[in-house]
């Protein structure tokens, strides 16, 4: 799936309660731009490729909308070495039964050497920040921009999921934040000490340190008091890393079921809105037998909870805050060395602690494809960009942004952004001018302008209507 056999971890990412379950939902998100770029393909026998595809949610989707099409569809899936799913072989044979399928293994990067021919739509979810944090960085990430259309047929398309980073014009801007809640704190201090010297990430200029102050005194992240609220001033970027692994630490560390309760995360029950505009839920949870939760707490839980069927039901926002207490005492065990709680943070950290969740902006992004793309392969001029409007869009996590809402004053937004992106040839002035059309709309100046002029003389850049916003648009700064 991936660049660096020797640090992505195989066995982590491989486990059956990681790609089976915690990997494996939101199939049609994943498969939504994918069909649209069915619908556009004029093939008489479409050829799709899926790097990374986990547990096979979006196949079963594919398979779903394929079973639709009066053409036979192909299917090829590309997954890394030695990460296996038993959701994915499943899913392959409910594909083979609508059109054909095929898993190989290798990196995204040798992509070029793995595809015997071009394809017509190429799909990656979650992928590119695992490039970016096993593949070398940005290097790792502008080879694979830069081999895509190579392997694509003109006019062929990339279907680009990822997490959204931040609207800003770069990661690197400082912001200052304040943390009052004692888990936050905690996080803190046993996390990004080492995201910072383990992780890949872009933090290294003299403008990117991290200040921290508790009671007007700078203090260092190591020794953050939690009982003291921190003011602190760091990059936008890093802020954004911090929430997404608080997010994904605490899901894992609920699926251990080692805080004496285990919440439904996956499945229909999972979605028990009360509000699903806000993201307002129930949780459903089982009580484990546990001596971790203390039985006084064990009997409050129950007290706020109602039976359900086998297990309990209770409001989310509720849930939430015992949740954060009880992971409090879960970090701070472990940072004293329990064995337990040690096993389930290690396990985690050596997942996703190294991945860097946020390394464009998507003005950034869109750039970074289309001046890497083009000119990627000697007598094919191709470039990759979104032609239409509705071809960039975000899809908010509500669940998760009122969580943090709730928890942070100055929360940054949790979504998935989607971009579908042409292969077009750079004699096509027409759906050239389109293009650049869109990215009027959603980049600065200056990025516009890098696509523009590496276009050729003949495709001037199109000049912003007076009104239009830079690097921002629509609601909270993110492209409709």
């Amino acid at each position: 799936m991936i660049g660096a056999p020797n640090r992505f971890a195989h066995v982590h990412k491989s486990a059956a309660t990681y790609l089976d379950v915690a990997a494996n939902d939101h199939g049609d998100e994943k498969g939504l731009l994918v069909y649209r770029a069915l619908q556009r393909v004029e093939s008489p026998e479409p050829h799709l490729v899926e790097i990374g595809p986990g547990g096979g949610a979006a196949v079963e989707y594919i398979a779903t909308r394929a079973a639709e099409e009066p053409r036979p569809v192909r299917l090829t899936l590309v997954e890394a070495p030695g990460v296996s799913s038993t959701s994915l072989t499943d899913a392959i044979g409910r594909f083979n039964a609508v059109g054909s399928c095929v898993l190989v293994h290798g990196w995204a990067q040798d992509i070029g050497r793995l595809l015997r021919e071009p394809v017509d739509v190429i799909s990656a979810s979650a992928l590119v920040h695992e490039v970016y944090s096993y593949g070398g960085a940005y290097s790792g990430l502008h080879t694979l921009m830069r081999t895509l259309p190579t392997v694509l047929h003109p006019y062929g398309y990339f279907v680009y999921r990822d997490v959204y980073a931040v609207t800003a014009p770069s990661l690197h801007e400082r912001v200052v934040q304040s943390y009052s809640s004692q888990s936050w704190l905690q996080f803190w201090r046993m996390f990004v000490p080492h995201y910072l010297r383990e992780g890949t990430h872009p933090y290294h200029h003299h403008d990117d340190e991290v200040v921290a102050r508790q009671n007007s005194r700078i203090v260092p992240v190591t020794e953050l008091d939690t009982r003291v609220c921190a003011v602190i001033e760091a990059p936008v970027g890093l802020f954004r890393e911090v929430q997404r692994h608080y997010i994904t630490c605490r899901d894992h560390v609920w699926r251990s079921g080692i805080l004496g309760f285990r919440p439904v995360l996956d499945g229909p029950l999972s979605g028990d809105w009360i509000d699903f505009r806000t993201g307002h839920k129930r949780v459903h949870y089982a009580l484990m037998e546990s001596d971790r939760i203390p039985t006084m707490q064990r009997a409050n839980l129950l007290a706020v909870s109602e039976p359900f069927d086998d297990h309990q039901v209770i409001d989310g926002d509720i849930f939430d805050a015992v949740s954060d207490v009880a992971l409090m005492a879960f970090m701070s065990e472990a940072e004293q060395g329990a064995d337990d709680c040690v096993r389930t943070w290690d396990s985690w950290l050596t997942r996703e602690g190294r991945e860097a969740y946020a390394y464009l902006t998507l003005d950034e992004l869109l750039s970074a494809f289309a001046v890497h793309s083009i000119n990627a392969h000697p007598g094919r001029d191709l470039v990759l960009m979104p032609v239409s409007a509705d071809d960039v869009f975000t899809r908010d996590r509500r669940y998760y942004n009122r969580f943090l809402t709730h928890r942070l004053s100055n929360p940054l937004v949790d979504a998935k952004q989607m971009v579908l992106f042409q292969n077009i040839p750079l004699s096509d002035t027409e759906t050239l001018q389109r293009a650049l059309g869109t990215l009027q709309t959603i980049c600065s100046k200056p990025t516009l302008a890098r696509p523009g002029s590496r276009c050729g003389p003949g495709i001037p850049v199109p000049r912003r209507r007076a009104g239009t916003p830079g690097h921002r648009c629509g609601r909270g700064g993110r492209p409709r």
